[in-house]
């Protein structure tokens, strides 16, 4: 088995269990030692995805981890995105670029295929650096997902690698969560895990001490750490919403979000969510978009099929009332599709074929295509007679035709995004527009509020990165990982 120095891969006992964190966190422990590290997670399922220098696509929690690395992502660092475009079927991304789609059942029989990309793409990264971490998917004692498996055990046993069990006491039942994966386990792959991590743990760690002597005593497994519970901590979510706010009393601006059955990159409103004068609010099945002073229409996986859930609601006469009564709409990707006239998918690329009539306030037509356009840009916003720098990325199938202002000019001289003639309207294809801070002074100054406060997303994100990684020097025994590292 390799060291864990060169490759070590945390595993949870649940999704959302603090796996993309801790690598994150791990990450960042190394890069603070001088070891050339780099994430690694081989197979992806989510619909929040970044755009790599090289125009590839690939999950956002890789991203983040590779900042904590101080590096420059890779679509090497995913080699397996999925991104569900229905309950049974998904896009297949491999290596950053579109497949095609596959229902469950298909892709099942195509991992003994899609394994050869992954330990190409895990085998490039250990030949360009000293170590990888890596992040499993979901929990490794999914019974029924366990033939075939890419995400889990089935990788870690054929890239023969170390693993690190992570559990989230909060939720409660850590014990139980973490004796009971380890023995859904075969022999051989309980025998390459090496320890347990508890997360988000609150009170007096003596009151835990019984059950950790427990765990190791029936395992034989020692409890590497119990990390503290973070109050604010804030790092992007891999694909569940982060609704949690910090609001400094009254807002002085509320806006609201509706939650497509697709929705992607929501990532995109952290800025807003972290913001302590802004009250960002997501609304789901049932739930009414009323007493917003912007609505949002962030992107989506399924625009066609979004648009007829978003009438399914009733939003489009909520947003029809909004915008009757001066209110502003900003459309993001799918949702800048979504306020144009139509949108066609002739091909069948995100749905069955055909064309869906769009909510008719911008004045552009969209044709869903085969090449999916997946580009980092930087460029100039104008509003309100201002100009404002502003960056993000790109990542959607659509061609649009417009036929209305385009208020942003990208480095390359082209045009992006529309703003309507009664000016309540604006609409881009750019994800990540809130987060430059000068853009999002000018964005809020045009929803009508010039005296929100600035919130750097990028440097919360940098807080972020080191309060884990801090948390982790302190709280896990981090010689029975790295005997001597940094001493």
């Amino acid at each position: 088995m390799q060291s864990p120095l060169k490759a070590l891969m945390v595993q949870g006992t649940t999704s959302d269990a603090g796996k993309s964190v801790l690598v994150a966190g791990l990450c960042r422990v190394l890069a603070r030692k001088g070891v050339k590290v780099a994430p690694f997670k081989p197979q992806n399922m989510a619909l929040n995805s970044a755009v790599t220098k090289d125009g590839g696509e690939i999950g956002r929690a890789q991203a983040v981890q590779a900042a904590a690395c101080h590096i420059e992502p890779s679509v090497h660092m995913n080699p397996v995105l999925l991104k569900p475009n229905s309950d049974t079927g998904a896009q297949v991304i491999l290596q950053g670029k579109a497949l095609t789609n596959m229902e469950a059942t298909g892709y099942h029989d195509y991992k003994l295929v899609a394994i050869n990309t992954v330990m190409d793409s895990f085998s490039r990264l250990q030949a360009d650096y000293e170590a990888v971490m890596i992040e499993g998917a979901g929990s490794p004692a999914e019974i029924n997902l366990r033939a075939n498996d890419i995400a889990n055990m089935g990788f870690a046993e054929k890239a023969d690698v170390p693993v690190i069990i992570v559990a989230d006491i909060d939720r409660g039942g850590v014990f139980a969560h973490l004796y009971g994966t380890l023995e859904l386990l075969s022999k051989s792959e309980q025998d390459r895990v090496i320890g347990f991590v508890i997360n988000r743990f609150r009170g007096d760690i003596a009151l835990l001490q019984s059950g950790l002597d427990w765990l190791e005593e029936k395992t034989g497994k020692p409890v590497i750490g119990v990390l503290p519970y973070l109050h604010g901590f804030d790092l992007e979510a891999e694909d569940a919403i982060d609704s949690q706010q910090q609001l400094a009393g009254t807002a002085k601006l509320v806006v609201k979000v509706p939650v497509f059955t697709r929705i992607s990159n929501h990532t995109d409103f952290d800025a807003l969510r972290q913001n302590p004068d802004i009250d960002l609010q997501y609304v789901g099945k049932g739930q009414s978009l009323s007493g917003a002073d912007v609505i949002i229409l962030p992107g989506s996986k399924s625009t066609c099929a979004d648009l007829v859930y978003l009438r399914s609601q009733g939003w489009d006469k909520e947003i029809a009332r909004h915008l009757r009564f001066g209110g502003k709409v900003i459309g993001i990707c799918g949702g800048f599709q979504m306020l144009g006239r139509s949108v066609a998918d002739p091909l069948g690329i995100e749905g069955a074929p055909g064309v869906t009539e769009g909510l008719g306030y911008l004045d552009l037509a969209t044709t869903m295509t085969e090449n999916k356009k997946l580009t980092r840009v930087t460029g100039t916003l104008g509003l309100l007679g201002q100009n404002a720098c502003v960056s993000g990325y790109e990542i959607h199938a659509g061609v649009s035709d417009i036929n209305e202002v385009q208020p942003i000019t990208l480095s390359d001289g082209t045009l992006d995004g529309a703003v309507s003639a009664c000016g309540q309207i604006f609409a881009t294809y750019l994800h990540g527009v809130f987060d430059d801070p000068q853009a999002f002074s000018l964005l809020c100054e045009w929803m009508g509020c010039s005296n929100v406060s600035v919130v750097d997303h990028h440097a919360n994100q940098e807080r972020a990165i080191n309060r884990i990684a801090d948390a982790i020097e302190e709280h896990l025994n981090l010689e029975r990982l790295w005997p001597g590292l940094g001493k």
